[in-house]
């Protein structure tokens, strides 16, 4: 006899602690969050990072002289220069501020000349592949985020967790005895469910390309930071991501948010699959907050499809093999072909 009440424990719990992580990884910089508008923004007075309009209206401030600049803590030193003049990427190193006095240009002069001519241990540390090395003051001044992260540890984390979660999921339907079909779990006319599920994919990613095109003309553009921070840098990391991290994020996602919310709720406390299939798209969606507000609408709307495709196939295959697709031509699209 199927116990839907344990299975529905388990459920609730995995998507609690999923809600929960998606929640804190908001503090990622993304493009509506601490991104390159915070560090663009000017800094207040007194925050550690004061601006050139309070340098200039300090009244007893003082240029340095080169014997108290070899005894100053260089790390202090750079505290007067505005973190809103370094850009950090993963492309290259960043510039220099410009100085706005002479008198300034030799502060920062001398601060950089320290930066450079630093102890071994810390500025000529490795750093991992496809990672650039930020500028020590950069780091000192702004909290470690997942874009500090090389993408290959990214993805093992990702790959980790969502095999974790998925595990932890199915312990549950077998320890509830869940039927499979409550799950959309079905052998039968296999090739049929992969062409459902192909067509559905390529038809789901086109639309997202053109919606993604047409927010762009009208000035919203969407937040590319989780992605970007995820694109391998190496041939490995590509393989990687394509056989087993993405096809590990599909099938926990679409067992979660699919499978139990949807099938086996419908199926174990009779309500309507529609409703469950709302509510789960709802909560699709608040669990990629991580990708800004445009971010969680859109992934949302994709899960209500999803959901819908679900409850019309009766198949997780169907949904897994489409999210799957959706998911690897967004990285092949934006990073392979510059679509």
């Amino acid at each position: 006899m199927t116990d839907w009440a344990a299975f529905a424990g388990f459920t609730g719990l995995v998507l609690a602690v999923l809600l929960s992580l998606a929640h804190f990884s908001r503090g990622v910089p993304h493009a509506e969050g601490t991104g390159s508008d915070a560090l663009d923004a000017p800094a207040a007075p007194g925050d550690g990072a004061s601006d050139s309009d309070s340098r200039a209206t300090a009244a007893d401030d003082s240029v340095p002289t080169a014997a108290e600049s070899d005894e100053t803590d260089w790390s202090a030193e750079l505290d007067t220069v505005s973190l809103a003049s370094f850009s950090v990427d993963s492309t290259g190193a960043s510039p220099r501020p410009e100085p706005s006095t002479p008198a300034e240009a030799d502060v920062v002069g001398d601060a950089h000349a320290d930066v450079d001519a630093g102890p071994e241990s810390d500025s000529d540390r490795a750093t991992p592949p496809g990672v650039t090395a930020a500028p020590v003051s950069a780091v000192s001044e702004r909290s470690a985020s997942a874009e500090d992260l090389p993408p290959h540890l990214l993805l093992a984390n990702v790959a980790l967790s969502q095999a974790f979660f998925g595990g932890f999921l199915g312990l549950g339907a077998w320890y509830a005895g869940v039927p499979a079909a409550a799950l959309g779990l079905s052998a039968a006319d296999l090739p049929t469910q992969l062409a459902v599920g192909v067509g559905l994919g390529l038809a789901l990613y086109g639309a997202n390309r053109v919606g993604s095109t047409v927010s762009e003309r009208f000035g919203v553009a969407p937040d590319e930071a989780v992605r970007e921070s995820l694109t391998p840098r190496t041939t490995a990391g590509w393989v990687f991501l394509f056989a087993v991290a993405l096809p590990l994020i599909a099938g926990f996602e679409e067992l979660l948010f699919r499978g139990a919310l949807v099938g086996a709720v419908a199926a174990g406390f009779d309500v309507s699959p529609w409703l469950m299939a709302a509510v789960s798209s709802a909560a699709f969606g608040a669990g990629h907050g991580a990708q800004g507000r445009l971010g969680i609408i859109v992934t949302g709307l994709l899960g209500f499809v999803l959901a819908a495709a679900f409850v019309l196939t009766e198949s997780l295959l169907v949904v897994v093999v489409a999210h799957y697709l959706v998911n690897a031509l967004e990285f092949a699209g934006h990073e392979l072909f510059g679509w």
